[in-house]
Parts: C-alpha cells; sequence; structure tokens
C-alpha cells in the first residue's frame, strides 16, 4: 500500500502542485487548506507524513505539527518562506522531522520525503523487536506461560494491590505427579509436550486478569486477583478435570493419563511475599503426600 502523504496549505495553487508532484510519484495523498482542516482529516485517515506550511490563517504549521506530534502517529515536514521569523530549531522542538526553506524544489522535497519515510520505518521495526524482546524476556519459551521471574514482579504488585484495596488474592502451585518417571520412561520430548499441553490447559482454564507461570521444571503457579481461596480451589479443580481428560500418547504409541498435586492458599494482609509462597509450597507438599492427585488447601487459620 502506498505511503500516505497529507499536504496543509492555504494557497491552493502550491497544494494542487505538490499533490500532482507526489502522486507521479506513487504516494497516496490529501490535501488540506488550514491546520483544523488537516486535524479532522488525521481523525479518519491513516497519514504517514503530514507536510505543512508555517504561515497559514488560524492554526499555524507550527501549532498544527504540536498537535499532531501529541495526538497522531504521523511525521510533519515543515516548509516556511519566513527564515527570518521561524528557525529550524523552533520546528524540530515541536516535532517535526525535517524543515525546508521556499521555494521548494521538488526533487529536494522527494528526498526528504523518502528519507523520513525510512527512518520512521526503522523506528517501527526498533519498536516492534523492542516489544519481542521484552516479551522473550517475561515468557517461558516451551509452554508460553510468564516465565518465574516475572512471577514475582506480578505477585509484588498483586500484592501491592490487595494491600492498597483490601481485595482477596489467592495463589495456585501445581505439580506434575510422577513426572520425573514420565521423562524417564517416554524420554524429554515426550515430556515437553505434556508441559506445552499442561500450559495450554492452565491458560484455557482462567480469566482475563488471572495469570500462569511455569515456576520451574513442572511446577506452575497461577495467580488469582480478586478471589478468596474457596474459588481457587473451584478454579483448581476445573484444571485438574480438563488435564484428566486429555490423552497423552507416546512416541511408542502407549496411551497415558497425567495427574497434578496443587497447594492453594490466600494472602494475608501485611504478610511478606515469601511467606505467602512459602504457605501455598506447603500446601502443595500436603496434596504429594496425601497421595497426589489432589488439592490441598492451608487457610490463614490454620497457620502457627
Amino acid at each position: 500500500m502506498p505511503d500516505h502523504i497529507l499536504i496543509v496549505d492555504d494557497d491552493a495553487t502550491i497544494r494542487d502542485s505538490m499533490e500532482e508532484f507526489l502522486r507521479i510519484s506513487r504516494f497516496h495523498t490529501s490535501t488540506a487548506g488550514s491546520g483544523e482542516e488537516a486535524l479532522q482529516i488525521l481523525k479518519d485517515t491513516p497519514v504517514d507524513i503530514v507536510i505543512t506550511d508555517i504561515m497559514m490563517e488560524g492554526m499555524d504549521g507550527l501549532e498544527l505539527t504540536d498537535n499532531i506530534k501529541r495526538d497522531f502517529d504521523a511525521d510533519v515536514i515543515v516548509i516556511t518562506g519566513y527564515s527570518v521569523d521561524y528557525s529550524y530549531e523552533a520546528a524540530i522542538s515541536k516535532g517535526a522531522s525535517d524543515f525546508i526553506f521556499k521555494p521548494v524544489r521538488f526533487e529536494e522535497l522527494l528526498l526528504r520525503i523518502k528519507r523520513v519515510l525510512k527512518e520512521r520505518r526503522l523506528a517501527k521495526d526498533r519498536a516492534q523487536m523492542l516489544i519481542k524482546l521484552k516479551q522473550l524476556a517475561i515468557t517461558d519459551g516451551l509452554t508460553k506461560l510468564y516465565n518465574s521471574r516475572y512471577f514475582y514482579s506480578q505477585l509484588e504488585m498483586e500484592i501491592d494491590r490487595m494491600n492498597r484495596y483490601n481485595h482477596p488474592l489467592s495463589l495456585l502451585i501445581l505439580d506434575i505427579d510422577n513426572f520425573k518417571i514420565y521423562n524417564d520412561t517416554y524420554g524429554h520430548l515426550d515430556g515437553d509436550k505434556v508441559l506445552v499441553r499442561l500450559g495450554d490447559t492452565i491458560r484455557n482454564c482462567l480469566r482475563t486478569m488471572d495469570t500462569a507461570y511455569r515456576y520451574g521444571g513442572e511446577e506452575f503457579t497461577v495467580l488469582l486477583p480478586e478471589t478468596n481461596v474457596d474459588e481457587a480451589v473451584t478454579v483448581a479443580r476445573r484444571i485438574q478435570s480438563r488435564l484428566a481428560a486429555e490423552k497423552f500418547v507416546s512416541a511408542g504409541g502407549v496411551t497415558n493419563t497425567i495427574t497434578l498435586s496443587v497447594g492453594a492458599t490466600e494472602y494475608i494482609p501485611k504478610e511478606e511475599l515469601t511467606t505467602f509462597i512459602a504457605r501455598a509450597d506447603k500446601a502443595l507438599y500436603l496434596s504429594k503426600d496425601r497421595g497426589k492427585n489432589t488439592i490441598s488447601v492451608i487457610h490463614t487459620k490454620d497457620m502457627a
């Protein structure tokens, strides 16, 4: 799709001649006779570059540039014939990407446009790369759930919110039963398939506000904001039930079912983060001691 350029000038002759040249140069164009009209077009139409004269009736080019950089994703090239009254620094300080003096040579304008478009694409590529890198830094590569480092960061945020608003917060720690035996018997590739399927199962059992993490190895955690421990147990049962319905066929053709042990607890206001996690971990080990494939809860009243 051609890049879209909006030409803003209160001189119709300049607008028309510039638009004709840019169309011949294979750009998609729009025109506006004032800053106010330009802003209206920008509200309705995605634009890559705005080329604006500085001197216009009503809103001038610098004010228009200021509005564009604040409210829209477009670069601005400012054109002026008044080099004494307006400086390059003034235009750049408003966010303009380039500044050209009249009379404008269209060949020079084309070079400036191409440079701005190239820098615009590079900036978008960098921004997308940073988003991907950030996502990689907080995501477990195998299950695509969040990783343990992000778990601690989010837990701190949720605890702070809970202490400020006095909303319940529950934590689940889930562990795959006999996973080492499964890995040793069928191999790590089949073991990885179990981890991936469990990650999908957990994700599909949660609300938008809930978050799941691969805590380490075959252990997973789930943070449940605005949820008491009894409601958290309901979530744990749902995860267990859906996983139990899954059939895991090994490379050798053997079909298995996978079970989970779960520990659940609810945050006690003002307690330390480590104490909260340790209580959920203790509940998990109770489930293991009780024969696995079960859910154990340590309530506030159970703490000694």
